[in-house]
């Protein structure tokens, strides 16, 4: 089961609008709208993005993680440790993204 499968329908659905302000940013410039409306929207469309990210991580982190950690003493930790540096990896893209 995957960290997101409470909210699922959620997730989709502010993908989906994403989604619709990617092909309205398309349309901007197929309409030759100026270049700060345009760059405006990128910016709008990447914090939904982002946000979408976060709450993902989020999830992993409730989820994913916390169930690593609280098995941890039948592996002496090899599957916590294992979560925490992907989540760690996953954050370090996020930051430089």
């Amino acid at each position: 089961m995957t960290g997101y499968d409470g909210n699922k329908e959620q997730v989709l659905a502010r993908l989906k609008r994403v989604e619709g302000q990617v092909r309205g940013i398309a349309r901007m410039v197929e309409d030759d709208t100026y270049c700060i409306d345009v760059l405006t929207q990128v910016s709008a469309a990447t914090k939904a993005l982002q946000a979408v990210a976060i709450g993902l991580l989020d999830d992993h982190l409730a989820h994913c993680v916390r169930e690593a950690v609280a098995s941890s003493a039948e592996d002496d930790g090899a599957a916590a440790d294992a979560k925490i540096a992907e989540a760690s990896a996953a954050i370090a893209r996020l930051v430089r993204s």
